[in-house]
């Protein structure tokens, strides 16, 4: 799937559920939080598949140093992400890394299972 038509679902995925928690928070001023841990979530899943894209048709050591590298710094800005949404932001830290988790969880299962339907359709090269 190419990058423009995965952003496009999951930017759906996230207005779909989006406005559930707005339903179910006990105040408004978790919202924030929570819209700033699925902002996280997206980039994130998005940098995840732009990353296996770009190195799917270069030699194996390409890839996992892409995946694997990608995965490292992710992380790394993830982190960094958080501690300005705590500390610089102001931002509520449990409904942040609730929301943060929850779409983490949620859109790693939709990559892996559009990549597994990827794989199957594609023969191997290596």
């Amino acid at each position: 799937m190419s990058l423009q038509r995965y952003s496009i679902l999951v930017a759906l995925v996230a207005a779909a559920t989006l406005p559930v928690a707005a339903l179910v928070l006990p105040s408004g001023t978790q919202l924030p939080a929570i819209a700033f841990g699925a902002l996280l979530a997206m980039l994130n899943t998005l940098a995840a598949h732009a990353l296996v894209l770009w190195s799917e048709r270069r030699s194996t050591k390409v890839f996992l140093g892409a995946v694997l590298g990608g995965m490292a710094g992710r992380m790394a800005l993830m982190l960094a992400a958080v501690v300005v949404g705590v500390l610089g932001l102001g931002l509520p830290r449990l409904p942040l890394v609730a929301s943060l988790l929850g779409y983490f969880v949620l859109f790693l299962v939709l990559e892996l299972t559009l990549q597994h339907r990827h794989a199957g359709r594609v023969p191997a090269t290596r």
